[in-house]
């Protein structure tokens, strides 16, 4: 679409501030807001924590020190307030604490969510809103609407390519009803291609990938200095009825589904079926043995029903690039559903989010777990 065609008909000035990671999409939605009539505050949140200079500056994600430059270039260009807002300490607490203790439990969190629920929103709504805000704004590719029945869900963008409602499934509805996400409507290309027509810096700099506060990638070395003597010792493979196959190098090293990088030959492919942190084991098995058609959540958010009642036919995703799948759910107590796939899906992750749709709308979700319980 071209920018031209940007609806101009919200000129009430309400006050909006735009997470700016220095990215295309958020500098690119920071100038949809002040098409629209918004006046627009950009920020870019310091959470990044004591890391050496050069390898932040290496990591071109939302961490980056060239985040800060390439925001603030793009908020002069624009010709709107920018400013930086430290949260290091929020950061801290809510993402690389919580991201440690997971996997220290045999579990795979997915930090995203969390930073995007606790930091991303929370905090930054609320310091926001103290300016005198009404909304705050990001990037994301997700689109946010009131239903028939006056809640807030998420809906999923114009792309499924890039949709990412999945990551945003816990925003509370206060949250919502004080976020804008302008990217939602657009494709990626469309976003580039707006980009490049107003002459952002930032129109053909590429996606941030993995985990922004793992610049190198090795979440093992990163949780063993993080967790201080915590992490747990090498242990046994073994079977799922016990027979010991082998040693391990320590929980932290695996997930559900995984295969590369067992440093353990047995003459067939082996996946990771199962971990152990109670003893101590990484259970090996077949790749059908990682298949299964019941998943069970707790710490549950909903979104455009106010909770679960009964059972309720929706789509379901385990993961962030997981298609989704039919399922039933239902409710086993006040926090916590049982999932019912129609088939068996495979690597259920303990840890990681599993997110229920109607269509395109975001129902709710919950966090994976381990072990099964009673309705």
């Amino acid at each position: 679409m071209s920018p031209t065609g940007v609806n101009k008909s919200i000129m009430n000035k309400k006050k909006v501030v735009v997470g700016m990671s220095g990215g295309v999409d958020s500098s690119v939605a920071a100038w949809l807001l002040k098409e629209q009539g918004y006046e627009v505050i950009g920020v870019t949140m310091q959470i990044w924590q004591d890391e050496e200079e050069s390898a932040l500056e290496e990591n071109g994600g939302c961490c980056g020190l060239s985040a800060v430059d390439d925001a603030r270039r793009v908020a002069q260009m624009l010709g709107i307030p920018y400013y930086v807002m430290n949260f290091k300490t929020e950061f801290k607490k809510q993402v690389i604490d919580y991201f440690v203790a997971e996997y220290l439990r045999g579990r795979t969190p997915n930090p995203c969510i969390a930073c995007n629920r606790y930091v991303k929103w929370e905090s930054l709504l609320k310091r926001s809103m103290d300016i005198g805000a009404d909304y705050i704004a990001t990037g994301h590719y997700a689109r946010i609407v009131q239903l028939a029945n006056g809640r807030y869900a998420l809906r999923k963008s114009a792309t499924s390519a890039k949709d990412q409602t999945y990551a945003l499934y816990n925003l509370t509805q206060h949250q919502l009803a004080h976020t804008l996400m302008p990217v939602g409507d657009y494709t990626k290309e469309e976003i580039r291609a707006i980009a490049g027509q107003i002459g952002l810096r930032t129109a053909d700099k590429p996606d941030s990938q993995e985990i922004c506060f793992i610049p190198d990638h090795d979440y093992a070395a990163f949780i063993e200095r993080e967790a201080q003597g915590k992490v747990p010792p090498a242990g046994n493979f073994v079977t799922a009825s016990g027979q010991v196959l082998g040693q391990h190098q320590g929980i932290t090293h695996y997930t559900i589904g995984q295969r590369k990088g067992l440093g353990i030959a047995l003459g067939t492919p082996v996946f990771v079926t199962e971990i152990r942190p109670d003893t101590n084991e990484v259970v090996l098995g077949s790749n059908e043995e990682v298949f299964g058609d019941t998943v069970y959540a707790e710490h549950l958010n909903f979104m455009s029903v106010p909770g679960l009642q009964g059972e309720m036919e929706v789509t379901a995703k385990i993961r962030y690039n997981h298609q989704g799948a039919p399922c039933t759910i239902c409710k086993a107590d006040n926090d916590r559903v049982i999932c019912r796939f129609h088939e068996p899906v495979r690597a259920i992750t303990p840890g990681q989010a599993v997110v229920f749709y109607e269509g395109d709308t975001v129902v709710g979700g919950g966090v994976i777990v381990e072990r099964p319980f009673i309705v």
